[in-house]
C-alpha cells in the first residue's frame, strides 16, 4: 500500500463497521460494563473481562483484583448478572425472536481473583530495578494513527461506516423504523488519489429485520433514511456510487443466534478500518493497567495532536512494552512522508510532551473512571468524548519544532 500512495495513484480502500447488536459488540460491550462498575468501587482495580454469548446464553469469565482490601469479591460477582441482563436489554436483545432476551437467558459467571504473580509487577514490587514503580500490565505494541482527511481526523471509511450504523441504532431505538432489530453491519469503499478521499465507490449495510417486511422495503428505507442523510453531506456520494443493502436478501436470524459473540473479536472496527497497523490486543474488558488498552489510547492522543498541530498529514505511533517495566521499550513515529518539518523533530517533540510510562498515561488521561462502556461500539477512536482525542498538546508541540 505504501507504494501505491507514494506514487499518489488512484485506489480503492475499504473499511467496516458492526452495530451494537452485533454478537462480538455485545460481548464488549457487557465486558466493559463489569469493568464500569469495578472502577466505580475501587478506581485501582485490575481488570480481564471476556465475555462469550450464543444463543439465549452468556459467559462472563476472566479475572478482577480490586486492590482495596475492603472489597469482597464474591460479593461483587452476585451483582455481574444483574449487569450483563441489564447490557443486554439495553441493547435491544429483549426478545427470543432476535436469539437472546436479556431478561430470560441462561447467565454463567466465572469471573475470579487476579494473579498475584501479574498483580506484583504491575503494583511496582516486581524486580527490585522497578520496585515502587508501576509496571506494564502485559508485553506487546500498540500503535495510534491520525490523518486530516476528515474532521475527526480519523479515516474515512471507518468513520464513514461508524455514522452509518450509529444513524440506524437512532432509528431503531426512536421506533422510526420500527422493523429493524439488533444486529447491523456496514462497510464504506473510498476512492482515493494518493491520500485524498475523492469519492464513495460502494456502500454496503446488512441489518437484521423482522421477518414480515419486504426486501425492497428495507432496501429504500435504509438508502433513503439511513445511507444518504449520513454521506450525502460529504459531498462523496455520486450516480456511480453502488449500494447493496442485505445483499443476501434476508437476515432475520441475527444477534448472538446467528452467529456466536466473544470478546475482543473486532479489533480493526474498534481501531482505524485497517488505515494504519495494529498490535493485536483487543481492548474491551481491559482496566488501564492494560497497556494493550491505555498505551494504544495514548498513541491516537500522539497522532491526533501532531497531525492537527500540521506537522504531517497522516501519523502512526508506536509504543511497546515489557511486562512489568515502568517505561516504553520504544517509541516509533511514522508520518508516510507527509511531514512538514524533520521527523526526528517530531520525535523528540513526542518524547518531551508526552509521558509514555504506563502511570504517566493513566494519569494523563484520567483514565481510572468507569467511562468505558461507551467505548465499546461504534469505535474508541474519533469521538470528542473521550480525553484521548483531545488537542491540548498541539501549541506545545508547534513551539519545539520551530
Amino acid at each position: 500500500m505504501d507504494t501505491i500512495l507514494s506514487n499518489k495513484k488512484s485506489y480503492l480502500f475499504t473499511s467496516e463497521s458492526v452495530g451494537e447488536g452485533h454478537p462480538d459488540k455485545l460481548c464488549d460491550q457487557v465486558s466493559d460494563a463489569v469493568l464500569d462498575h469495578c472502577l466505580k468501587l475501587d478506581p485501582n482495580a485490575h481488570v480481564a473481562c471476556e465475555t462469550f454469548a450464543t444463543t439465549n446464553f452468556l459467559l462472563v469469565g476472566g479475572e478482577i483484583g480490586f486492590q482495596d482490601k475492603n472489597i469482597d469479591l464474591n460479593q461483587f460477582k452476585k451483582g455481574v448478572e444483574k449487569i450483563a441482563r441489564k447490557t443486554a436489554c439495553d441493547i435491544g436483545y429483549t426478545s427470543d425472536d432476535y436469539g437472546l432476551d436479556g431478561n430470560k437467558m441462561e447467565f454463567i459467571d466465572k469471573l475470579h481473583a487476579q494473579s498475584a504473580d501479574i498483580n506484583q509487577g504491575v503494583v511496582g514490587k516486581g524486580l527490585d530495578e522497578y520496585e515502587g514503580l508501576q509496571g506494564a500490565g502485559d508485553q506487546g505494541m500498540m500503535f495510534g494513527f491520525a490523518c486530516n482527511e476528515t474532521p475527526e481526523f480519523m479515516p474515512a471509511p471507518i468513520i464513514f461506516s461508524h455514522k452509518l450504523l450509529i444513524k440506524a441504532t437512532e432509528l431503531r431505538k426512536s421506533g422510526k423504523i420500527k422493523w429493524l432489530r439488533p444486529d447491523a453491519k456496514s462497510q464504506v469503499t473510498i476512492e482515493y488519489d494518493g491520500y485524498k478521499p475523492v469519492r464513495i465507490d460502494t456502500v454496503v449495510i446488512s441489518h437484521q429485520h423482522n421477518p414480515e417486511v419486504s426486501y425492497d422495503e428495507i432496501k429504500n428505507t435504509i438508502i433513503n433514511q439511513i445511507v444518504k442523510p449520513v454521506l450525502e453531506p460529504t459531498g462523496l456520494l455520486d450516480k456511480n456510487t453502488k449500494y447493496y443493502i442485505n445483499p443476501t436478501g434476508r437476515f432475520v436470524t441475527g444477534g448472538p443466534d446467528g452467529d456466536s459473540g466473544l470478546t475482543g473479536r473486532k479489533i480493526i472496527v474498534d481501531t482505524y478500518g485497517g488505515m494504519g497497523r495494529h498490535g493485536g490486543g483487543a481492548f474491551s474488558g481491559k482496566d488501564p493497567s492494560k497497556v494493550d488498552r491505555s498505551a494504544a489510547y495514548m498513541a491516537r492522543y500522539i497522532a491526533k495532536n501532531i497531525v492537527a498541530a500540521n506537522l504531517s498529514e497522516r501519523a502512526e505511533v508506536e509504543l511497546a512494552y515489557a511486562i512489568g517495566v515502568p517505561f516504553p521499550v520504544s517509541i516509533m513515529i511514522d508520518t508516510f512522508g507527509t511531514e512538514k518539518v524533520p521527523q526526528e523533530k517530531i520525535v523528540e517533540a513526542v518524547k518531551k510532551v508526552f509521558d509514555c510510562t504506563p502511570s504517566g498515561i493513566v494519569k494523563t488521561l484520567n483514565l481510572k473512571r468507569p467511562i468505558y462502556q461507551k467505548t465499546a461500539s461504534y469505535g474508541h477512536f474519533g469521538r470528542d468524548e473521550f480525553p484521548w482525542e483531545k488537542l491540548d498538546k498541539v501549541d506545545e508541540l508547534k513551539k519545539l519544532v520551530k
